[in-house]
């Protein structure tokens, strides 16, 4: 079972993860952290920059990212590896260089996915992978009906993620149908799963992927797989969990050697 950990508002969410990547990186400065894009990650965000104001140095980070989408050109505002850039490599003082965003130019797409996945290998992995989880369960891209086994490889988006995703862009039709992700089985790989959900429209969701049953279907619950597991949610998120109370009284007698 994940550990899930019920806090306040998305700020002190984000408050509480940027603490421990933090603490992680002053440990070990050349940390490896997957980023996610979206606005559920821009809590966790802001906290990363409240500790690199407070002396935490993250130029030895590696970042790679989950997605990017298919064919916008280049330097659009709204490429995750702009976004990336805007909200993580830039405010925290990341060397450009050890930043990884998946390639979605048309031009050699139908070979993005292996030179994402030995990129991956070649570096030897993420150390915390960020996650949030859509309407439709997907984490990254990977939409219902995903292989549990799947690698980074070119989806088509479903409409209702076109839809949710809109509101980035001026009107729907700008939204790509398709986009470049890791695979789920990539994700699994990661050594710490970090997923963050706020909000009543997350909880059904929510709920189906820490507490359903493992399916395609539901691409989230590919997370009851991983050994570890924080998930990192507001009381509106957690409104559907069964046992919510349980994770309460957990998250309360937490012992104090045991990190999330």
């Amino acid at each position: 079972m994940a550990e899930v950990i019920v806090l306040e508002s998305p700020a002190a969410a984000g408050a509480f993860v940027a603490a421990h990547i933090a603490a992680e990186v002053r440990a070990r400065p050349e940390f490896t952290l997957g980023v996610a894009t979206g606005s559920t990650p821009l809590p966790v965000y802001e906290g990363l920059r409240a500790q690199a104001a407070a002396g935490t140095d993250f130029a030895r980070i590696t970042a790679f990212a989950l997605d990017e989408y298919v064919g916008l050109p280049a330097g659009h505002p709204e490429s995750y590896r702009a976004v990336v850039d805007r909200e993580v490599t830039v405010p925290l003082g990341l060397d450009p260089a050890r930043v990884n965003v998946p390639d979605g130019a048309l031009d050699g797409i139908e070979t993005a996915g292996d030179r994402y996945e030995a990129a991956l290998a070649a570096h030897g992995g993420v150390d915390l992978q960020l996650l949030g989880i859509g309407t439709t369960g997907h984490i990254g891209f990977n939409e219902p009906g995903s292989s549990f086994g799947s690698l980074t490889r070119v989806k088509t988006l479903t409409e209702r993620t076109r839809e949710d995703n809109a509101r980035f862009f001026d009107s729907i039709d700008q939204v790509p149908i398709h986009c470049v992700t890791q695979g789920l089985g990539t994700i699994l790989r990661a050594r710490h799963l970090v997923l963050l959900a706020f909000g009543e429209g997350k909880a059904e969701a929510l709920a189906a992927a820490v507490e359903g049953p493992v399916s395609a279907s539901m691409p989230g619950s590919a997370i009851q797989l991983h050994p570890r597991v924080t998930v990192v949610v507001d009381p509106a998120a957690a409104s559907r969990l069964r046992f919510r109370e349980y994770y309460r009284w957990a998250q309360d007698n937490k012992p104090e050697w045991q990190g999330i």
